[in-house]
């Protein structure tokens, strides 16, 4: 369906799998087919037209294979198998709705399995064959962090976005200036620490407390402490109005909101009636000259034209390039893909 949802598009795919260097493959480099593009249709008109509309790409499949702590070991029956560092852990997939190929026992030896109850999980618990630990370590082409078991099913890292990893440090360390980034809805801070590793000056923000503390925490365990990352614990609309209010702009911008969530101070965060103007104050927090802007969704019942089409219209008369598509775990040995999320990213062509 993804391949040929139009005649006029064809599937782009674009290969990951980070920690061996040489074994990335980009959307700019070597891809297993071509794309078609999109033609721009009218719709709002940005804040600064000029530069021309950006070239639109889609489908677009970004596929991560791992890294030596991170794989997809199987999937199937509603479930996915994975080893993150020295845990193999099992998780609710309701996409894997294949059967998995790896035998029970295989399953059955899983370190820790977490039982959903309830809508996405929200009442589950997780079982573990033997007591373990509150955190374990993990680590990511040079940058460390810290794993955790949630009440919410995930573990601190969402291996998917390597991809976009990648693809970020690219772009801040061949920039002709040091960049200023603007992660919001920035969880346990990876992304900021790619960024920053790479040269960034990055604004890390998040309305969780707890996400703020894991992610200073990562910071420690890198052994990072200098680089230089404002974490701020605030509501993302909030802060965001209040840096256009002040003339802040950024070189680059990363989103990764919740379908649903609420600020530290019970502020109200509601993807589908939200992300659209939060795209638009995003559009107007890009510097002159900006470097990229990065948007995932997660869990959310919608196609990626949804975003595509957002992205292109909050960003028309930027020039450039959008591509959007689905970010894809691929399983280890070159098995099956497992799409997880939707994305779409803008960056500048030349």
């Amino acid at each position: 369906m993804l391949a040929r949802c139009r005649r006029q598009r064809q599937e782009l795919v674009c290969r990951a799998g980070p920690a061996r260097r040489g074994a990335w493959t980009s959307s700019d480099s070597r891809v297993t087919a071509m794309t078609a593009s999109i033609p721009r249709r009218s719709g709002t008109p940005p804040p600064d037209s000029g530069r021309g509309a950006p070239l639109m790409r889609a489908p677009v499949m970004l596929e991560t294979e791992g890294w030596s702590d991170y794989a997809l070991l199987d999937s199937g029956n509603g479930r996915k198998l994975e080893r993150y560092g020295r845990y193999r852990i099992v998780r609710p997939e309701e996409q894997a709705i294949w059967s998995p190929r790896r035998p029970d026992r295989e399953w059955d030896a899983a370190d820790a399995t977490f039982v959903g109850i309830g809508e996405e999980d929200a009442d589950g618990r997780w079982r573990y064959r033997t007591p373990l630990g509150e955190t374990w370590p993990l680590a990511y082409d040079g940058i460390r962090f810290l794993g955790r078991f949630t009440a919410f099913r995930h573990v601190g890292v969402f291996p998917e976005q390597a991809t976009h990893w990648e693809w970020l440090k690219a772009r801040i360390a061949t920039a002709p200036r040091p960049a200023r980034v603007l992660n919001l809805f920035g969880y346990t801070g990876l992304a900021s620490l790619v960024a920053a590793q790479a040269g960034a000056e990055v604004t890390h923000i998040d309305a969780s407390k707890k996400a703020i503390g894991w992610a200073r925490e990562n910071q420690e365990a890198s052994g990072l402490r200098e680089l230089p990352i404002r974490w701020i614990c605030e509501d993302a609309k909030k802060f965001v109005a209040r840096e256009e209010r002040r003339g802040n702009h950024y070189d680059g911008i990363i989103l990764d909101p919740p379908k649903f969530g609420r600020g530290p101070k019970g502020e109200v965060w509601d993807l589908f009636a939200d992300l659209p103007e939060m795209m638009r104050a995003c559009r107007r927090l890009l510097a002159p000259e900006p470097l990229f802007l990065i948007l995932t969704a997660y869990s959310i019942r919608a196609s990626f034209l949804s975003i595509h089409e957002l992205a292109g219209e909050c960003l028309a008369g930027i020039g450039g390039v959008i591509e959007s598509g689905e970010l894809v775990l691929q399983e280890e040995g070159g098995g099956r893909a497992l799409s997880t999320s939707l994305f779409s990213r803008w960056w500048r062509d030349g």
